[in-house]
């Protein structure tokens, strides 16, 4: 795949010619691109795909993945991103194009952690059955073709022929169920954990494969292959990784978060300290909950959580000189003075607020930035309590905090299949008595908004009266940060600086 700065000459094809790259909707993805693409496409490409394995795990774990709720959502998502999400005619082409550039270009940034790699190999498979599931018996059979694996549908005669055998030999297929599915004839090589299961008909030599197994045998096909794609493109980062271009978007995607980043905000200056304690029971997310819990036991928090939990408080509405006092009073009834607060911890909160150093209007960190980066260690408070908390300890402040049993379970389950938002999400669901959050939880701030908009039914916060000034303005760069923002080079540079701004929390 080659890249150049100037947007993609489009070329007049014929009908007949767009269609030989992409000779079907559905692929293994085993031929890289090899052609120019500008790295704006290579951006957008790159995120509308994220954003659609995104709503794939979401779904996945909310909803049951062979419900028709299930379906229509995920369609709907492939409708909105413009990809093939049928097996379409020729003009697409384009949605094609950008289903196969845009696997390639997440496998890059995905291959360059055994985590990272676990989470994309199994939302990309749940994707690959999903549209597998919903090609035609026709079609269905030319990609079996397509991708060498010579699984020939049986015809009606047969199939009533054998209608006893493949009866008996089916575990849970009644007899009008054999005449309703499908039967695909396999290679006895690619059936065998079937067959030492005991539960496929073998007659000379192959197996008689109902629909509902052949695409376990497709799909363990797809998981091998990609795998192995997924180890081969990871020892090959040290080339990616000198192309300065692409290196920070790349690092970018595997950390990105794709929604608002909460940084412009109306609701400066509504948010009133005394709220705060109330609030941090009703509507904040775990982990800026345990972050506020260990500031009032404690009177002090390192570096990393004043960092989060700082911007955190930002983002909901704390004004820069609502911030000073409410920093300044509870570390003043620890260890830290008044002069020393005012000396050394001062300057970073107005550094954080964009008054002090390169005046850069800092944004609070969305969960993906929690998640994958600086992990606590003894005696920090920061990170993700589903992703950094051993579960026993998480068990026992979920239980504290009155979660049910049963709700705990479901969160402790979430967490041992690597689903740190998801459990957030069944936290969000838990603590505030609804069976679907509705939505996809991809932020703490995110989180405050849609606690309040129930606690307070959709209605805004009346401005607290005060006389600490009016709100922060942001700079020109963050203005222009939008909901659909992407991980831009100006995310980039925000994080560079970013490294100025820790600089300055590193007293402890």
């Amino acid at each position: 795949m080659e890249f150049s700065s100037r947007a993609r000459q489009r070329h007049t094809r014929l009908a007949g010619d767009r269609r030989d790259p992409y000779p079907h909707s559905l692929q293994f993805y085993q031929e890289p691109p090899t052609e120019s693409i500008s790295l704006a496409e290579f951006e957008s490409f790159a995120v509308d795909r994220l954003r659609l394995l995104k709503v794939v795990e979401n779904l996945g774990v909310s909803h049951v993945r062979s419900s028709d709720s299930y379906k229509t959502k995920l369609e709907a998502e492939f409708r909105r991103l413009k990809f093939p999400y049928r097996a379409l005619a020729e003009d697409d082409y384009d949605a094609r194009r950008k289903d196969h550039i845009s696997h390639f270009i997440l496998r890059l940034a995905y291959c360059q952690s055994e985590e990272l790699r676990r989470w994309f190999l199994q939302q990309e498979m749940d994707l690959f059955r999903y549209r597998f599931n919903e090609l035609t018996e026709g079609l269905r059979q030319k990609f079996l073709e397509h991708v060498n694996l010579q699984f020939e549908a049986i015809s009606e005669d047969l199939k009533n022929e054998l209608a006893n055998e493949l009866f008996t030999s089916t575990p849970g297929f009644t007899m009008t169920k054999v005449k309703e599915q499908m039967f695909y004839k396999v290679g006895l090589s690619d059936a065998v954990d079937l067959f030492r299961a005991r539960r496929v008909f073998i007659k000379d030599g192959f197996a008689f494969v109902p629909l509902k197994d052949i695409d376990a045998i497709v799909l363990n096909n797809y998981r091998q292959k990609l795998s192995k794609a997924l180890a081969l493109t990871a020892r090959s980062l040290p080339s990616i990784q000198s192309d300065e271009r692409l290196q920070p978007l790349l690092n970018h995607l595997s950390h990105s978060y794709i929604g608002p980043d909460y940084s412009a905000q109306k609701t400066t200056g509504k948010i009133s300290l005394e709220h705060i304690d109330a609030l941090s029971v009703k509507s904040f997310p775990l982990c800026m909950r345990q972050l506020h819990r260990a500031l009032r036991d404690n009177h002090h928090l390192r570096h990393g959580g004043r960092m989060q939990y700082g911007l955190f408080l930002k983002g909901i509405g704390l004004t820069l000189e609502q911030a000073l006092e409410f920093w300044k009073k509870e570390f003043i009834r620890g260890k830290v003075d008044a002069d020393k607060f005012d000396k050394g911890y001062a300057y970073s909160i107005r550094h954080s607020y964009g008054k002090e150093g390169r005046r850069t209007d800092y944004t609070p960190y969305s969960c993906m930035k929690i998640i994958m980066s600086n992990p606590p260690s003894q005696g920090d408070y920061h990170g993700c309590p589903f992703r950094h908390s051993e579960p026993e300890l998480l068990k026992q402040k979920l239980q504290s905090y009155k979660i049910p049993p049963s709700g705990i379970a479901q969160i402790l389950d979430l967490v041992k299949g690597m689903h740190y938002q998801l459990a957030c999400q069944k936290y969000f669901e838990l603590t505030h008595d609804l069976d679907d959050i509705g939505f996809s939880l991809n932020h703490p701030n995110q989180y405050f908004a849609e606690s309040q908009k129930l606690l307070t039914g959709g209605r805004e916060l009346k401005k607290e009266p005060s006389h600490l000034g009016n709100s922060q303005q942001k700079s020109n760069s963050q203005e222009s940060m939008t909901s659909t923002s992407t991980p831009s080079s100006s995310n980039t540079t925000a994080d560079a600086e970013l490294e100025g701004l820790e600089a300055y929390f590193t007293e402890d």
